[in-house]
């Protein structure tokens, strides 16, 4: 595997390993060693990414390296930067996820955009807690958080979003938000009184909804059991019907149905459900209507895919992921809301120390969502869409697309493959059939087995109660005859299976 190029700059020159970290150096001095150990920094950067097409997608950590990695004693004394880098050279880049390789089609993980990765370090250098306060940091998200909501076409009253580390976070505080405001609409506080002696509050989503919704509704005391899956059509999409039969029959159990979850783009197929029929159902029975856009809220922006986004303006609440399809460097995510009210009054908590008089009508960030301090996520969220366009954002949602509308062309035209799923957004679901095999125990195992191979890289899941083969594409240079590969390396890795 060959090393990640490096900008010259040797680990024990002076100014990188001449100056112990335990030492109390001059501010020149200190300047002197960060502008050195930088460049080198630098340089490791950019021969790491630049070199990431020539090298396996994904390779296991050996197991001495693993001792290494994981084994480290916390140093007595302090250790130079070059000494540090020196470290992240040798034992720490060369074992990368795989994202960043144009043929790594697993989960829903981006390559870093390259203007994200240039900021990342400015935004360290400021190190401000974005809570709230008038500095560059708050006044940016506000406007990232803007040019989000619009690109989407989500109404954005001011105050109405907030960037998080990701939609975990972010389903969280739309959720938090929705049962704030069934409590205070059936006269109590959640807040104030906690949700025992009420009648159980119930989520709705379908069974290719995100694990991060059931999360949430355990972590705010719904409870698992309150959370309904309702049935999916045959492009696994929510029976719109079917969720208003379920409604109807808690409402008469006594229960309290109190939001329904649909998917803007699912992890599985991708799949975007019907927002403008459940837009209809939660608005018949008053329900907040949140959308689950974590991936494929963007896809809306493909001109093939626009139609099936309808009634998405229309939801409450929409969780979104700038790390995913935009390649935002991994953590931000953002949460958009209709009324910022909501979100206010499920989070609001102002202590006299944090009292700040000119903090103007929408108040500090903190106030719509569990944090406090909160990192400058803005800065790289800023830069990459910046970087992009919205041409750029456009243009690459088309190619990543089309991408897997060529796959699955590909795959329906091979006779040893079979399509899982209509193909809306950039995700492919399907799998190997050879004759006389176990297709199921085949498609399980083939992942694994592709990945060693280092080729490519792809995940599994399963799919109407099958095992399947899910490609995802998020990478700009990814071209057609990657898609070649993919489907040659599942044959070859397939016969010694």
């Amino acid at each position: 595997m060959d090393e990640p190029r490096t900008s010259g700059v040797r680990a024990d020159e002076p100014g990188t390993a001449g100056v112990r970290a335990d030492e109390p150096p001059t501010s020149g001095m200190r300047a002197e060693v960060l502008r050195t150990a930088g460049m080198r920094a630098a340089g490791l950067v950019a021969g790491h990414l630049d070199g990431l097409a020539e090298r396996p997608v994904w390779r296991p950590v050996p197991d001495d390296e693993l001792a290494w990695i994981a084994g480290q004693e916390l140093p007595e004394t302090g250790r130079p930067l070059g000494a540090l880098l020196e470290d992240a050279r040798e034992h720490i880049l060369p074992y990368p996820m795989g994202n960043g390789h144009p043929r790594f089609f697993g989960w829903v993980n981006s390559p870093p955009n390259p203007a994200g990765v240039l900021v990342e370090p400015l935004a360290a250098a400021l190190n401000p807690s974005c809570a709230g306060g008038d500095h560059a940091g708050p006044h940016l998200e506000r406007t990232v958080v803007r040019w989000l909501a619009e690109l989407v076409g989500f109404p954005h009253p001011p105050g109405g979003g907030l960037l998080t580390s990701g939609a975990s976070m972010a389903t969280v505080i739309c959720l938090s938000a929705a049962r704030q405001r069934a409590a205070l609409a059936d006269g109590w506080d959640v807040r104030r009184d906690g949700l025992s002696g009420r009648a159980p509050m119930v989520l709705y989503v379908t069974e290719e909804g995100h694990s991060c919704l059931r999360k949430a509704a355990e972590l705010l005391g719904l409870g698992a059991r309150n959370v309904r899956k309702v049935p999916v059509d045959g492009a696994y999409r929510m029976d719109p019907a079917a969720l208003r039969r379920m409604i109807a029959e808690d409402l008469d159990a006594g229960l309290r149905p109190f939001c329904v979850a649909a998917s803007a783009g699912t992890v599985n197929s991708g799949a975007v459900d019907p927002l403008g029929e459940i837009a209809d159902v939660a608005a018949a029975y008053g329900i907040w209507f949140h959308v689950d856009g974590a991936y494929g809220a963007l896809g809306v922006l493909a001109d093939d895919a626009a139609p099936h986004y309808r009634g998405l303006d229309r939801a409450d609440s929409l969780a979104l992921d700038p790390h995913k399809w935009l390649g935002v460097p991994v953590g931000c995510g953002c949460a958009l809301l209709r009324d910022p009210g909501a979100a206010r009054a499920a989070f609001s908590l102002v202590p006299s120390y944090l009292v700040d008089e000119n903090a103007g009508e929408l108040g500090w960030f903190a106030e719509y969502g569990p944090e406090q301090t909160r990192p400058f996520r803005a800065l790289k969220t800023w830069a990459t869409m910046s970087h992009l366009g919205r041409a750029g954002i456009k243009r690459l949602v088309e190619h990543t697309s089309g991408l897997a509308r060529t796959l699955a062309a590909m795959v329906e035209q091979a006779p040893d493959f079979e399509l899982l799923a209509p193909v809306t957004t950039s995700i492919a679901a399907f799998r190997h059939t050879p004759r006389d095999r176990d297709l199921d125990a085949l498609n399980r195992a083939l992942p694994y087995a592709v990945q060693v191979r280092g080729n490519a890289f792809i995940t599994g899941t399963r799919l109407g109660g099958r095992d399947a083969l899910r490609a995802c594409f998020l990478h700009p240079d990814t071209t057609e005859a990657d898609l070649e590969v993919l489907l040659e390396e599942i044959r070859l890795a397939a016969k010694v299976l």
